[in-house]
C-alpha cells in the first residue's frame, strides 16, 4: 500500500457539516447517553497520530525500530522495552537503556517498513522507497513525554532526517531538539512543526545519546510515553472493546481492534442522532480502508482494523484480516447513511456500490450469498456456508443501494437474500435457523442464535407476518435474568441482543414490552453512557472463533461499542435495518 500523501488527502477531504436534512427519524445527540459516549470516543483522539500510545496499540505508527551506533553486532546494543511499567498515561511506556562503556554512542529511529508481496512482516526502509513515507502535512506539533531514572540523563531527540545520507528518497524535514537534561519526573516536550516540510516523513521519532554528554555516568536509563503528532482533524475508527490489563489476559488483538460491524453501527447511530460530523469520521475511514487495502484491489473491507487512524497497523489476527459478508453488508448500510447526510460527496455511495459489487460475486447458485473469505493474504479461501444473519443484512444493504442508484441488480440481490432468509424459517418452531453447513444446502440446526430472529423481524417488517410468534418463542428460548442470551443455554445476558429484542417488539407494535426492555438496558448502562457486551464473564454463543476451532466464541463483561450502538438505537427508537 502506498501511504505517501494519503494523510493530507484525507485531512483535506474532511468537509464542513452538511446542511442537508437526513431521514425523518433523526433525533438529537442529547436524547441518547449511548450516542454521547460514542461521540466522545471520536472526540478523544481526533487530533493525534501516535508514534507510541501503549504497547501493541493499533494507533501506533512508525512501529519499526532501527539501531544507530558504531558497534552493532559487536556489543550489547541499547535495549528498549516497549511494555514497561510506570507509564505517564495508559498502561505502558517505553524504557530505554544503554551501556556507555560498550556503546559510546547509540540510539534508535522509529521508522516505517515496506510490506512486500508474499511477506507478512514489513522490511525496514531507510530512504530507498517513497512508499514508506507518511505525509504529515497539517501537523502543528510533535509532543512526547520523557523522564530519566536518576534525573541527570542527557539525550538528544529528533524527527525526520531518514535517508539524508544520499538515499534516493530522503525525508522532507529534519529537526533536532539538541540534548535535553531529563528530570526524574515526567516532562512534556513539544516540537513546533509550522516551519517544517512534513510531506514525506519516514522517521517519526529518534533518540540518541553518548558517553561524553553523560559523564561521569557509564550507563543510563530513561523513559518515553505519549508520543504523537497533533492535527486539526482526521478520519478514524473507534475501538470496539475497552482494553484489559495485557499482563493479565494477553489479549493484545482485541485491545486494539476496531471491528467494522461495530463501527458501522456507531456510524448509523451518530447519523440518526444528527451528529453528522463525527459519523463522517468513521465513514471516511471506511472509504480509505476500501480504497487502500495493503493487498486486495477489489474494494473489500476486512473484518477489523486498528482503532484510530485508518493508516494504522493492526495486530495480525486471523478473523480481523478476513472479510465476512455480514460485516461488509453493515458497512454498506452505514455508508448509505453517510451519503444521505452528504449527498454532494459521491465517495460514500461509490464505496457502498463497490462493496455491493464485491458481495455480488458471493452469490450462490442455490440461493442467497455465501459467507465471504477467511485467511491471511495469499492464503485466503472462500467461505462456503450461508449465514441467515448475513443474508438478513443484505436484504437491507442491497435494498438501500437499489433505492439510491436505481440499479435493478441490487433489487434482485435483495430479493435473493430475502428468499434465502425465508428458507431458513421453521414455521412449526417459529424460529429462524442459523444458516447452512459448508455445502451451502444442509441446514445447520446445532445452534439457535438470537440475532437472526430479531434481525429478521427488523429487516422484513410488515412483510413477515409471524413476528409475534417468533418473539413468543424468543421469550421461551432466550430469556435470561431479565434480558436475553445469545443462544438457548441462558448462561447470561447479552446486552446487544437484548437491545435487538426491544426493537423487534417496537417493530410489531408492542410499545409496553419495548419500554420495559429499554428500562432494563438503562439500568445496566455505565455512568459514561456505554454498556458492556454481557452481564458477566464469559457467556457462550455455541460457536468457535474463525480460524481457531478450539477457541469458543464468548462475550465478556467488557465495554463494547457494538452493544452501546444498539443501546443508542433503542434509546433513539430507530431501526437500523429498516428498508
Amino acid at each position: 500500500m502506498n501511504i505517501k500523501r494519503i494523510l493530507s488527502i484525507l485531512l483535506a477531504s474532511t468537509l464542513m457539516l452538511s446542511l442537508y436534512a437526513c431521514s425523518n427519524d433523526v433525533q438529537t445527540v442529547s436524547e441518547s447517553s449511548a450516542v454521547q459516549f460514542i461521540a466522545s470516543k471520536l472526540e478523544d483522539k481526533k487530533t493525534r497520530l501516535y508514534v507510541y500510545n501503549d504497547f501493541e496499540d493499533g494507533q501506533n505508527f512508525f512501529t519499526q525500530k532501527a539501531f544507530m551506533g558504531d558497534n552493532y553486532g559487536i556489543y550489547n546494543i541499547p535495549v528498549m522495552n516497549e511494555a514497561s511499567e510506570g507509564a505517564y498515561s495508559g498502561e505502558t511506556c517505553i524504557s530505554a537503556s544503554i551501556d556507555l562503556k560498550k556503546e559510546p554512542w547509540g540510539g534508535y529511529m522509529f521508522i516505517n517498513g515496506i510490506l512486500k508481496e508474499g511477506s507478512s512482516e514489513p522490511e525496514l526502509d531507510f530512504g530507498d522507497s517513497p512508499d514508506a513515507k507518511i505525509d504529515l502535512s497539517g501537523a502543528s506539533k510533535f509532543v512526547f513525554y520523557a523522564k530519566g531514572e536518576t534525573g541527570n540523563e542527557e539525550v538528544e531527540f529528533l524527527i525526520g532526517g531518514l535517508g539524508d545520507n544520499g538515499k534516493p528518497f530522503p525525508d522532507s524535514a529534519k529537526y533536532s531538539m539538541g540534548y535535553k537534561n531529563l528530570s526524574r519526573n515526567w516532562t512534556k516536550y513539544e516540537i513546533n512543526l509550522s516551519d517544517l516540510d512534513m510531506s514525506e516523513i519516514g522517521c517519526g521519532f529518534a533518540w540518541v545519546t553518548n558517553d561524553t554528554e553523560n559523564k561521569p555516568a557509564t550507563d543510563i536509563t530513561f523513559f518515553l510515553d505519549e508520543m504523537y503528532y497533533e492535527f486539526d482533524d482526521k478520519p478514524m475508527f473507534v475501538k470496539s472493546y475497552a482494553p484489559r490489563d495485557v499482563d493479565e489476559t494477553g489479549d493484545y488483538a482485541i485491545n486494539n481492534l476496531a471491528y467494522v460491524y461495530d463501527n458501522a453501527c456507531a456510524l448509523i447511530a451518530l447519523s440518526k442522532a444528527g451528529d453528522y460530523d463525527k459519523a463522517k469520521k468513521i465513514a471516511d475511514a471506511m472509504v480509505f480502508a476500501s480504497e487502500n487495502d495493503r493487498y486486495y484491489t477489489d474494494g473489500r473491507l476486512r473484518n477489523a482494523y486498528a482503532n484510530g487512524d485508518p493508516l494504522g497497523t493492526w495486530y495480525k489476527d486471523y478473523y480481523a484480516v478476513s472479510s465476512s459478508t455480514g460485516n461488509i453488508a453493515w458497512a454498506i448500510i452505514a455508508l448509505t447513511e453517510a451519503h444521505k447526510s452528504f449527498p454532494d460527496d459521491d465517495k460514500y455511495l461509490d464505496t457502498a456500490k463497490r462493496l455491493g459489487d464485491f458481495v455480488l460475486t458471493l452469490q450462490s447458485d442455490t440461493g442467497g450469498f455465501t459467507g465471504g473469505y477467511e485467511g491471511f493474504e495469499g492464503q485466503e479461501f472462500p467461505v462456503t456456508y450461508k449465514s441467515t444473519e448475513h443474508n438478513i443484512d443484505l436484504i437491507t444493504a442491497f435494498a438501500k443501494l437499489s433505492e439510491l442508484t436505481g440499479d435493478d441488480k441490487y433489487k434482485t440481490a435483495s430479493e435473493n437474500a430475502k428468499d434465502f432468509v425465508m428458507s431458513m424459517y421453521d414455521p412449526a418452531l417459529h424460529l429462524f435457523y442459523t444458516g447452512t453447513e459448508a455445502d451451502g444446502v444442509t441446514i445447520n440446526k446445532d445452534v439457535l442464535p438470537l440475532d437472526c430472529n430479531t434481525w429478521a423481524i427488523l429487516a422484513l417488517g410488515d412483510d413477515f407476518a409471524d413476528g409475534k410468534a417468533v418473539l413468543a418463542e424468543v421469550e421461551k428460548q432466550f430469556n435470561a435474568d431479565g434480558g436475553y442470551d445469545f443462544n438457548t443455554d441462558k448462561d447470561g445476558v447479552w446486552f446487544e441482543g437484548t437491545a435487538q429484542v426491544a426493537l423487534a417488539y417496537k417493530t410489531i407494535g408492542d410499545e409496553a414490552k419495548y419500554n420495559k426492555i429499554l428500562s432494563f438496558l438503562n439500568e445496566n448502562t455505565s455512568e459514561n453512557g456505554s454498556i458492556t457486551a454481557a452481564d458477566r464473564d464469559y457467556i457462550t454463543t455455541g460457536f468457535t472463533v474463525s480460524g481457531m476451532d478450539d477457541m469458543p466464541w464468548r462475550y465478556a463483561k467488557r465495554e463494547h461499542l457494538g452493544a452501546t450502538a444498539w443501546l443508542a438505537f433503542v434509546q433513539l427508537g430507530v431501526n437500523p435495518l429498516s428498508v
